[in-house]
């Protein structure tokens, strides 16, 4: 199977497009997991209640509580699908946390790369798609989808360290890695995805 990444700030559709191209593989035949982080394992969703919730810790603890989220997931979704030749579809993944702890809380990037080999050991996305939009319309977005959470709260600055940091992911793995304009309507965006999933994986969509 294919492990595909969907990455980006809020509000850049993510939860959408993954939907939708679950389904469509779903479709077409093709045995496929959708699934999101933090969560997708039963003990990630009760460490994804903490971290979405109100607090704060510092960038490293933030982070290996993510970490911790992501071994379960893999451990009990992710591999298991992919050893039986299923597609999984992931909303959001270690990129995530070089992002978000890295660029928007300081976490440095030999530390994010050690928790990387701790949990992960050699998976990694056969395919990164980061949905770019410019912050004001994200937080806009997530604003009109549902109360705030924590991350959604850290003001524009925040948000603006994140998104220059999946650019900066882009520069550094563009094999793996495509930028989509997310401020298109949802149905360009997908069109955009579709075909880079017909040029890149060869999928029939």
């Amino acid at each position: 199977g294919y492990f595909i990444t969907l990455e980006g700030g809020e509000g850049a559709g993510k939860s959408t497009q993954a939907r939708r191209l679950a389904a469509a593989l779903a479709a077409a035949g093709v045995p496929v997991l959708r699934t999101r982080e933090p969560g997708g394992a039963a003990g990630a969703e009760r460490i994804r209640d903490l971290l979405l919730s109100p607090g704060s810790w510092d960038s490293l603890t933030e982070a290996m509580l993510h970490f911790a989220a992501r071994r379960e997931h893999v451990m009990r979704s992710i591999r298991p699908m992919l050893a039986a030749g299923a597609w999984v579809i992931c909303d959001r993944f270690a990129d995530s946390t070089l992002a978000y702890q890295g660029a928007g809380q300081g976490l440095a990037d030999d530390t994010w790369a050690r928790l990387c080999d701790l949990t992960l050991g050699d998976l990694q996305p056969d395919l990164t798609l980061i949905l770019d939009l410019p912050v004001e319309a994200g937080l806009a977005r997530a604003a009109g989808r549902s109360a705030a959470d924590r991350y959604e709260k850290l003001g524009a600055d925040f948000h603006a360290r994140i998104r220059a940091g999946f650019h900066d992911i882009a520069r550094r793995e563009p094999v793996r890695c495509v930028v989509l304009d997310a401020a298109r309507d949802a149905e360009a965006v997908y069109a955009s995805i579709t075909e880079t999933l017909r040029q890149r994986l060869g999928a029939k969509l």
